[in-house]
């Protein structure tokens, strides 16, 4: 019996050194630079990093050599397993042994967790979020024009809904408000005229401030005809790096992707690029009719080496262009957890590539997988370069949802370069500020400029802003005030409106966009009055987005959350769930109690 206790108590031993080893290469790796370790680099691993209740010579030998990019969950997984057998291997002991012995054995055991809980916590921590300034109050009479770009990614809500998942408040720096909002669908009507899209607005009291006002805009793209789509030119782009080995990445990539040609046509065309130390043409431009071929390719894509992506990016795009369908869909999917290493790397650099790329219509989707040296703000930068859309698949269900529910409005562009300018009346409101949209600002002048670049809208997408207002009257400390000039006199401003000032309108809306084969935008104008509308009497669009915003703001620990608590969230979003056939807006009002429950 003692024999049996000694092959347990050496079992722990070596599975503790395990979680020590990787422990100490997680410490060691290089994750923040271009200059990152390739996956075929080892290091040697000193004996003094392994915990040793008893002597080393006693340990199972462990290899001197543990490669950096091995999957870190993997072996957390499989040590847990071991530690389970164990502990139900002692336990199951029934005869007499000596009490200090199995104390002792227990212990160890128990440091499991912290050890377990230290390594992911370094995992995460190696994620990449770029810190990103909150849209200020701004006063009208100073700056009265408010220009941004739409935006459908929605990729920073998967995220935070995988630290929700895993019990921990995601990184506050990687929530970006407006994909919160738009990850939901909204129950807009359809456009009714030549126009893709239809536009909804609809204006209450803000309910984290009701002495502020919330201006909530919508649009709803047009719904294509599905029985006859035009053919689509696809080219996946597949990084597999030694990074992708894991189960939810280049596995889940596979499902994935599995699923998305499932909903394809047999007029369609797939190619395959790979790319790891240098990039490769895995399959070339194949029908979908030979589906068993496209499906042999990708079980023959495997992780291994460094992330060349630069590479992998242009020749992708090249395979792209030879194959160019004309008025066709024509697109690269690139599937990667963002750790380009190797070749063109920097933010800067990929930028810069996939800008020369998007004159060609060729239009790119990023899809992010995975954690541990997550590069989210290189993926959303690619994807805004490249007239693209970016998600996070984090699971099976989001596959499903991208791939293959929101398959035709992620793949199929119905207008592009979609910008929207708001000029607000002075004489009705003291200040507005846009919630979100922070990194898809533009300036004044590049609303009338065709040359500038901004967001996609697909088919049958909904893109839905919020904006807060300060009416003219309400005292604020959002309201920040100057000495008066000493050569201009201030009162010259309130001179200077013009006749439409003094009506009801309290902003005019314009909207300017391109159909995705012209070069030359259409405008769009529509002034919008305050009803004064009570927030019950409200769609549930408005209070539900609301809902969403509310909990957005309060995981940023903004500074203009005012009121905002969990509970108001739920209470608010779950009087206005709609429909949710899905079950999306569930799920949401979940994540939030889970917050709530961890804040206490």
């Amino acid at each position: 019996m003692k024999k049996k206790l000694s092959n347990c108590y050496l079992k722990v031993i070596f599975s503790l050194s395990f979680i020590a080893i990787f422990s100490s290469c997680s410490n060691q790796k290089q994750v923040s630079d271009n200059n990152a370790i390739s996956d075929s680099t080892s290091i040697d691993v000193p004996l003094t990093n392994i915990p040793t209740p008893i002597s080393p010579e006693e340990i199972v030998e462990v290899e001197d050599n543990i490669e950096l990019d091995e999957s870190i969950e993997m072996k957390i997984e499989d040590v847990e397993i071991e530690i389970d057998n164990i502990v139900t291997d002692v336990t199951a002991i029934e005869a007499p042994v000596e009490e200090e012995e199995v104390e002792q054995l227990f212990s160890i055991v128990e440091e499991v967790p912290q050890l377990k809980e230290s390594l992911r916590t370094k995992e995460e921590n190696t994620n990449n979020y770029q810190k990103t300034a909150e849209n200020k109050f701004i006063q009208p009479k100073n700056q009265a024009l408010s220009t941004f770009s739409i935006d459908v990614d929605n990729a920073s809500y998967t995220t935070a809904r995988r630290f929700i998942q895993s019990g921990q408040l995601p990184n506050p720096n990687s929530v970006r408000i407006e994909e919160f909002i738009n990850y939901f669908d909204y129950d807009y009507p359809q456009p009714k005229n030549d126009v893709p899209f239809s536009i909804n607005t609809e204006i209450s009291v803000a309910p984290w401030n009701t002495k502020h006002k919330l201006v909530h805009i919508g649009l709803q793209g047009k719904e294509l005809d599905y029985k006859n789509l035009s053919a689509s030119n696809l080219v996946f782009l597949i990084d597999a790096s030694g990074s992708m080995t894991n189960p939810n990445k280049l596995p889940l990539l596979r499902s994935s992707l599995k699923m998305l040609l499932n909903e394809m046509n047999e007029k369609d065309h797939i190619s395959i690029v790979a790319y790891a130390g240098a990039a490769g043409l895995v399959l070339p431009s194949t029908s979908v009719k030979e589906k068993a071929k496209i499906l042999n390719a990708l079980e023959n894509v495997s992780a291994g080496g460094s992330t060349a992506g630069g590479a992998g990016i242009t020749l992708a795009y090249q395979i792209a262009k030879e194959n160019f369908i004309k008025n066709g869909n024509n697109r690269v999917i690139l599937c990667t957890d963002g750790d380009f290493n190797v070749g063109v790397s920097s933010s800067d650099e990929l930028v810069k590539l996939i800008e020369t790329k998007r004159d060609d219509d060729i239009f790119l989707t990023v899809c992010g997988f995975g954690m541990g040296n997550y590069m989210d703000y290189q993926m959303e930068e690619l994807s805004n370069a490249g007239n693209g859309n970016y998600f996070y698949i984090d699971n099976i269900q989001e596959a499903k949802k991208v791939f293959v529910r929101e398959m035709r409005a992620t793949l199929f562009t119905i207008a592009k370069d979609v910008k929207i300018q708001i000029e607000f009346n002075p004489t009705k409101v003291a200040a507005y500020r846009l919630i979100g949209y922070e990194n898809r600002m533009l300036k004044k002048e590049d609303f009338n400029d065709d040359k500038k670049d901004a967001g996609e809208l697909g088919a049958g997408h909904t893109v839905t802003a919020l904006y807060e207002i300060i009416p003219v009257g309400v005292k604020s400390d959002f309201l920040s005030s100057v000495d008066d000039l000493r050569y201009q006199n201030n009162s010259k401003i309130s001179t200077n409106y013009t006749a439409v000032a003094s009506s009801d309108e309290l902003l005019n809306l314009k909207l300017r966009y391109k159909k995705p084969d012209e070069n030359k935008s259409k405008l769009i104008v529509s002034p919008l009055k305050d009803e004064n509308r009570a927030l019950s009497k409200t769609s549930d669009n408005f209070r539900f987005s609301a809902a969403v915003a509310s909990f957005g703001m309060i995981l940023r620990n903004s500074e203009y959350k005012s009121n905002s608590s969990y509970q108001q969230v739920i209470e608010l979003g779950k009087n206005a769930k709609g429909k949710d056939t899905e079950g999306y807006r569930s799920e949401f009002l979940k994540l939030v109690e889970s917050c709530m429950l961890m804040s206490r």
